[in-house]
């Protein structure tokens, strides 16, 4: 770790992040453009992330399994809508070994061919429905403007892929996971989303209604942060999942998809961390406990080590760090720990031996407003309320940023205004063509429309003064 200070958040947001991803060690970027190695805090952060989702997947009843890596480039090109979205970002392999391959290979983008494939020999009859599985695997697209876990090359991620025997039940299937999504980011990232739909122009090349959560970052940027589709019978059509209903009649599948990935580990970063580095929230932070063990002379260290044995051994329900390296200063530790993000801080020293107390520091306080001195009697207990208030208080705080930060503005020059810095929530007719012009003139893009929050009624739009029944979320995006 370096001394120097990070580049603040106000004078260059993106150097910030970038410098933030490698001084707190989650990433690194690889020999590969584009690509990036994912440092153990980093992975430790992501299984944090993976091990919440699964256990909610688990809970409704989803399996995991995995499918290959490569798929049949022909596969790509079934579902015609499909393939024109991702042909500009796909990886093909021509030669195997030292032959050149009698079909070119993609190397998947997502899985919906290669799973929907496999439906069709898996799915006979409506007693084979629903098919509910997710995979943990990694993704490559061939992205021009990369930046670290927000957009790589190739990322990690989880794709649900379910197979539905009605509409009604795909549709709800959709919305249950887009409830699951938002729950975690909230409870265990506090992280602020709002969930909604994606206009046609921004839903996913081949679904029929895409789903989304968006978060607002430090910047007011807006990052989508969880996707669930709803893919119809486009996908059963194009692969033949078809199904003998109650009636013995074959009638095709109704299916749907689903991802969040590694950007959502930047969604945690752009949310909650400040000028000195990451603001982890507890229930995802790989460290939740720094102990630092403070002591100047050798029976000073004598008097302190075995204070510090006993509370690791109280606090061992906690993921716990004694930093008890030598030959660097207890300030040089503070400061690396906060840069690390990690949410409480625990300093014994000599007098806090002899008061059978420790000192306490909250990252998400800065400073001394953020330091207090406990007994040592039910620290366990104070610490688990501790971490809770912190992990609190930062889904608070991004919520009041948020909200500070969305703007209803009264007209096309106001929103344009608007979107520079925040999010404009505004009006809209539906057409394509004023969604357009937004994003021509100020660069905001239509972020979603939400499912919660509507006014009721009808307005004018933002953009052309006509009708409208919806409004919907603007803003600048990642």
């Amino acid at each position: 770790m370096t001394d120097e200070k990070l580049t603040p958040q106000n004078e260059n947001f993106s150097e910030w992040y970038n410098q933030i991803v490698q001084r707190a060690e989650l990433a690194d970027y690889a020999p590969v453009r584009g690509c990036m190695v994912i440092r153990p805090y980093g992975w430790a952060l992501w299984e944090n992330v993976r091990e919440a989702l699964d256990s909610r997947f688990k809970a409704s009843g989803h399996v995991n399994a995995a499918f290959p890596l490569l798929i049949p480039k022909s596969f790509l090109e079934k579902e015609k809508e499909h393939v024109e979205g991702f042909s500009p970002e796909l990886a093909v392999v021509t030669i195997g070994g030292n032959a050149e391959l009698e079909e070119p290979l993609v190397i998947r983008p997502t899985s919906e061919t290669i799973i929907g494939h496999m439906y069709a020999k898996w799915i006979k009859s409506y007693r084979d429905l629903p098919v509910l599985i997710n995979q943990w695997a990694n993704v490559v697209r061939w992205e021009m403007r990369t930046r670290l876990f927000l957009r790589t090359l190739e990322f990690f991620w989880q794709e649900g892929h379910t197979a539905h025997e009605t509409e009604e039940e795909a549709r709800k299937e959709t919305l249950s996971i887009l409830d699951q999504y938002a729950d975690f980011a909230i409870k265990e990232a506090a992280v602020p989303v709002i969930k909604g739909r994606k206009s046609n122009a921004e839903k996913f090349a081949g679904a029929v209604m895409s789903t989304t959560i968006e978060a607002m970052m430090g910047d007011t940027r807006a990052l989508q942060s969880g996707t669930s589709h709803f893919l119809g019978q486009n996908f059963a059509e194009a692969f033949d999942i078809q199904y003998l209903d109650r009636n013995n009649v074959l009638q095709y599948a109704w299916t749907t998809s689903w991802g969040v990935s590694t950007r959502f580990i930047g969604a945690i970063i752009m949310t909650h961390g400040d000028d000195q580095g990451l603001v982890l929230p507890p229930r995802l932070a790989p460290i939740q406990v720094a102990i630092i063990p403070i002591y100047r002379t050798d029976e000073e260290k004598e008097a302190v080590l075995p204070v510090v044995e006993k509370v690791r051994q109280e606090l061992s329900q906690f993921r716990i760090k004694v930093d008890d390296r030598e030959g660097v200063t207890p300030g040089f530790k503070f400061n690396d720990w906060e840069m690390r993000g990690v949410p409480l801080r625990v300093e014994i020293g000599p007098k806090d031996v002899q008061k059978d107390s420790v000192a306490i520091a909250r990252r998400d306080i800065p400073g001394r407003e953020g330091k207090s001195f406990i007994s040592q009697e039910n620290l366990a207990g104070t610490i688990q309320d501790t971490l809770e208030t912190i992990q609190r208080a930062l889904l608070e705080k991004a919520t009041a940023f948020r909200d500070a930060n969305i703007h209803d503005p009264k007209d096309y020059a106001e929103l344009s205004e608007v979107v520079k810095n925040g999010w404009a929530f505004s009006w809209w007719c539906g057409n394509a063509a004023c969604e357009t012009k937004i994003k021509e003139d100020t660069k905001a893009t239509t972020r979603c429309i939400p499912f919660e929050g509507q006014p009721g009624g009808e307005g004018k739009c933002i953009v052309c003064g006509k009708k409208a029944s919806e409004k919907a979320y603007f803003a600048r995006a990642y």
